[in-house]
């Protein structure tokens, strides 16, 4: 899924899954998308720190996001330290830096496949999109906006 992190200040030590608990810890206030929202990093998240067993603390410095926009804008002001959602989002937004992502024993990908639908009558064009997608050239973009 491409797990990632927001926020405004000092980058928390992520490096591992026993750095990212401690940051966790020590964080003042932390948010990531409502998981009954059904988006993906929030439910993601949720289970996370339940794994890592600190949902329970987590709680009372946990502040749920009804949406990406109040996500972005709390931890751009400062209100939150940490924010989470997936990495590309996180790229495209430039009121919040990128600290970076999740380390790989506690990190989530979500996976894309292209596909076209039976009886399209544009199946060149998805052909044609489908080549695109795997070109050097969009494979560049891609990885340049957050997809592995």
């Amino acid at each position: 899924m491409d797990e990632e992190h927001v926020l405004d200040a000092a980058k928390p030590d992520i490096s591992s899954a026993d750095a990212f608990k401690r940051s966790m810890l020590a964080a003042r206030l932390i948010t990531y998308p409502d998981p009954a929202g059904g988006g993906a990093s929030g439910i993601y998240m949720a289970s996370l720190l339940e794994r890592l067993g600190i949902a329970g603390e987590m709680k009372p410095k946990t502040e749920i996001s009804p949406s990406a926009k109040v996500l972005y804008a709390s931890v751009a002001s400062g209100d939150v330290e940490i924010g989470f959602n997936q990495i590309s989002e996180v790229l495209a937004q430039p009121t919040v830096e990128f600290a970076g992502p999740l380390a790989s024993a506690i990190q989530n990908y979500t996976q894309f496949a292209p596909g076209i639908v039976t009886g399209s009558s544009q199946t060149d064009a998805g052909r044609a999109l489908v080549t695109f997608f795997s070109s050097p050239a969009a494979q560049a973009v891609l990885k340049a906006k957050g997809f592995e």
